[in-house]
């Protein structure tokens, strides 16, 4: 499985200083960045992902990709997010468990606001309203739009939460495990 494997080298781990910078705005959308969006689409589905911010592939611009809808290994309902903004979040917060195809071996309790509001441009230019609450897709949106801030899953944590963390996700790179390996 080459093809699978070339995929899950695109994703950069923890320690590429990509995945600290803050990405640019996409000011036109040219093949280059529909291009950039199918890869996406595609590294995110070999890995096994819900969802995949351009960061993570090396490309610091502002794009996400997200399919809370995947499971069975087929292709159900892919988003592209282009200049992604959370224009809304409730004050109301809810915990839950978060990977990252980034920081392969580990998965984190993260707080978040409940219920946010995004706007975005679709790959056609359009500006797309995406809104979610208590679900799978509002910590996917907010954790992806994270990534194109330079913060990752570990900067919401305390320090020492942060330090372990940081340490399973070395080691488990050290042993070979793969984006979307967790522990």
């Amino acid at each position: 499985m080459a093809d699978i494997d070339a995929m899950l080298d695109d994703i950069v781990l923890m320690g590429d200083p990509v995945l600290t910078r803050e990405a640019s705005q996409i000011d036109e959308i040219t093949p280059e960045v529909r291009a950039l969006a199918e890869r996406m689409i595609d590294d995110m589905y070999a890995a096994e992902g819900c969802g995949l911010a351009a960061p993570q592939v090396g490309e610091s611009v502002a794009m996400v990709v997200i399919d809370c809808d995947y499971g069975d290994g087929t292709k159900k309902n892919p988003y592209v997010l282009i200049n992604p903004v959370i224009v809304e979040q409730s004050e109301e917060t809810f915990t839950g468990s978060e990977g990252c195809l980034s920081f392969p071996g580990v998965t984190v309790d993260v707080e978040r606001p409940r219920h946010v509001v995004v706007h975005a441009q679709n790959l056609d230019g359009d500006l797309m309203r995406y809104e979610a609450d208590g679900t799978l897709l509002a910590r996917c949106l907010q954790h992806e739009i994270d990534h194109l801030h330079g913060t990752v899953m570990l900067d919401h944590l305390g320090p020492i939460a942060r330090a372990r963390a940081a340490t399973r996700v070395r080691q488990a790179i050290a042993e070979g495990v793969r984006p979307g390996e967790t522990e």
